[in-house]
């Protein structure tokens, strides 16, 4: 589990092999409150299904082939992996999942066995932006087991991913070192950038992910960190309140920059505070932000 649990920061995990329950993903949303909602500027449903072209004989072993080359990181061990998917049988084409029509991408964290081995194979290297074609032996699948109602014992699979983002995976020893001058509360939000980014800037509808620290503003004390875990993912709207706090730090920011912002309690946690991290009613908190990816 994240160290960030208090954060009230919404959170999915990805429990099951892709496909094994037809497709339906375990989701767990830690945080009371909160919902589960990174650089290619469109929105994670406006991509259309794409149609499968068939391996022209069945796959023995992983047949890997990029339909369109994208950029920036490539994903290695460690790193989530952000993808659109449609399945079909190998011998027929018979679909058994996709996520476009759900319009919800799927976060792959590689080198854990949430996903089959052909799938853990065969999305090192992908970059964001890209589509790849994975044409999966059924030893790198679900064996002679199946899984389903279509998909039969020693089918061989195939799926075509679209790679929303890549997200670098971190260790603690990462984290940023920032002290934090104690300061008091202030009426509107005020920024510091720290290092200045050079990607595109979430707009509405976007989903951001980020690399979040939070302190106490009157103190300086950090009272959590996202840093050792995947990156945190929200969804990006200025037309509602569920994280203003985190929305208005993020708002203009570019990925692959870092930003320093005291936040107005007024815009964190409703004012309330939280006393699982130790933050008082009525006091403004400090967000270091690192936004990684916009998709």
């Amino acid at each position: 589990m994240r160290r960030a649990l208090a954060l009230a920061i919404p959170l999915v995990l990805f429990a099951t092999a892709c496909g094994d329950d037809g497709g339906e993903n375990g989701a767990d949303t830690t945080l009371a409150g909160s919902e589960t909602t990174a650089d290619v500027g469109a929105t994670t449903t406006s991509i259309p299904k794409p149609n499968v072209s068939l391996p022209t004989s069945l796959p023995t072993e992983l047949v890997i082939t990029d339909l369109t080359t994208g950029t920036g990181r490539e994903a290695v061990v460690g790193d989530t992996v952000v993808v659109h998917y449609v399945g079909v049988r190998s011998a027929d084409g018979t679909e058994f999942d996709n996520s476009y029509d759900r319009g919800d991408p799927l976060d792959v964290l590689l080198g854990t066995g949430q996903v089959i081995q052909g799938w853990e194979q065969g999305l090192i290297g992908t970059q964001q932006g890209g589509r790849r074609q994975l044409d999966i032996p059924a030893d790198l699948a679900y064996g002679d087991q199946g899984a389903g109602d279509i998909i039969q014992p020693g089918d061989a699979i195939t799926f075509v991913v679209d790679v929303m983002a890549v997200l670098p995976g971190t260790t603690e020893d990462e984290q940023p070192d920032i002290t934090v001058e104690a300061a008091a509360n202030i009426p509107v939000i005020e920024h510091t950038e720290l290092v200045e980014g050079t990607g595109v800037s979430p707009v509405n509808g976007n989903k951001f992910a980020a690399q979040i620290m939070l302190f106490r503003a009157d103190t300086g004390e950090l009272l959590n960190s996202t840093w050792g875990t995947p990156p945190v993912v929200f969804d990006y709207t200025t037309d509602t309140n569920t994280f203003p706090g985190i929305i208005a730090v993020a708002k203009g920011m570019k990925v692959g920059g870092r930003r320093q912002s005291q936040v107005p309690f007024s815009l964190m946690f409703d004012g309330q505070g939280n006393d699982t991290i130790g933050l008082p009613a009525s006091i403004d908190v400090v967000i270091v932000m690192d936004l990684v990816a916009v998709y």
